[in-house]
């Protein structure tokens, strides 16, 4: 047996176990790195808030407070609003259900000559084999429910803490970082930096700008339907439509559906058409132009990303997607060497794209040789 092979099954074991634990401990650590990661998008979102007042001579501790406490009395004031509206139409509804119900067996009893009764369907639902079992699954499912409430909660807590601090550190954090590297690369950290605070605020820009025009058409939809609470239910559209990935449509046109259902059901059919075709609209036309333009990327690469973020990430990789991509594609550009068109790859790329501007080259007319 050579000398050195004891000595390097030793080495390819103790390679192979320091990469599994190291799988181990990266698999353990994934929801920690995920909260962190989105705590860093959204202290780069209120970086220039921060800035801004600290520069005024403000504290830049204080200014992240008042910052974060700014944010956090506007998301409990309009959760408050709407839940209590809510609650005041979850009311009339339960209460105005017997007469709806009443109406609509009326109709089937006329309709198909039937004699079905409300009390006989209440009593066979209340003592039918399907509704025990799941209120009882439901009884079970209480505590799941609940520890799924609190790990939100934790998980929100853990966000706003790391955003807090980086957001408050964010100088000292840089120099930290600038510190172990040397003098050409700083300038790059620190340039990377700047750019990722533009892009996520233009982000921020864009899906806000989105948030208000669709808060304005379904304001005008829902007071032509003279559906009740029509402002709070526009705000709640505007903002979970696009500050909530993936399902946060369906959330957003689930409640006004519920709102209008009372008053008519065909009203809730008609706030579902719009809801559907204002999303189209906005996904095919809005959308891309808003976000290509406020973190100058392309809508292919836009669409793309999101798509991508959300198989790595899921709900959080569909929101960090665009500008970590717009940030990743801006500070790579610094570094890409461009060069001047010539006149003939002009002229082509004008002639491949009907520009009747640039006149093409003249057909041949002369004869062909023949045979000698």
């Amino acid at each position: 047996m050579p000398r050195w092979l004891p000595r390097a099954v030793v080495l390819v074991l103790a390679l192979i176990a320091c990469f599994q634990l190291g799988s181990w401990a990266f698999h353990q650590l994934t929801g920690l790195l995920v909260n962190i990661l989105i705590a860093f998008f959204l202290a780069l979102a209120i970086e220039p808030a921060v800035a801004r007042m600290s520069a005024r001579g403000m504290r830049r501790g204080l200014a992240t407070f008042l910052v974060f406490l700014g944010v956090f009395v506007a998301a409990v004031g309009f959760v408050v609003l709407l839940g209590s509206m809510l609650a005041g139409q979850i009311v009339a509804m339960v209460q105005g259900f017997p007469g709806y119900l009443d109406s609509v067996i009326g109709t089937i009893n006329t309709t198909f000559h039937t004699k079905l009764s409300r009390l006989a369907i209440q009593d066979s639902l209340l003592h039918s084999d399907w509704l025990q079992k799941y209120v009882q699954n439901s009884a079970t499912g209480v505590l799941d429910v609940s520890a799924t409430v609190l790990g939100g909660l934790f998980r929100l807590l853990t966000i706003g803490l790391f955003s807090f601090y980086f957001a408050a550190d964010g100088p000292r954090l840089r120099r930290a970082l600038c510190s172990v590297l040397p003098p050409a690369k700083q300038s790059e950290v620190l340039r990377a930096w700047e750019i990722a605070v533009a892009k996520t605020g233009g982000y921020l820009y864009s899906r806000g700008l989105m948030a208000l025009v669709s808060g304005i058409a379904h304001y005008i939809v829902f007071v032509v339907l003279d559906v009740p609470y029509a402002p709070a239910l526009a705000v709640w559209v505007g903002l979970v439509s696009q500050f909530i990935p993936t399902i946060g449509t369906y959330l957003a046109g689930a409640l006004p559906m519920l709102i209008a259902f009372p008053d008519s059901p065909w009203y809730a059919l008609y706030v579902l058409g719009f809801v559907v075709v204002y999303q189209q609209f906005e996904n095919y036309v809005l959308q891309p132009k808003l976000t290509a333009r406020t973190v100058d990327i392309h809508p292919a690469v836009a669409f793309g990303s999101v798509i991508a973020g959300t198989a790595l990430l899921g709900a959080v990789g569909a929101l960090i997607a665009i500008p970590a991509v717009a940030t990743l594609q801006a500070f790579l550009g610094a570094y890409v060497k461009r060069y001047e068109v010539t006149e003939g790859a002009a002229a082509g790329s004008a002639g491949a794209a009907g520009d009747p501007a640039t006149p093409s080259p003249r057909p041949w007319r002369g004869r062909l040789p023949g045979p000698r």
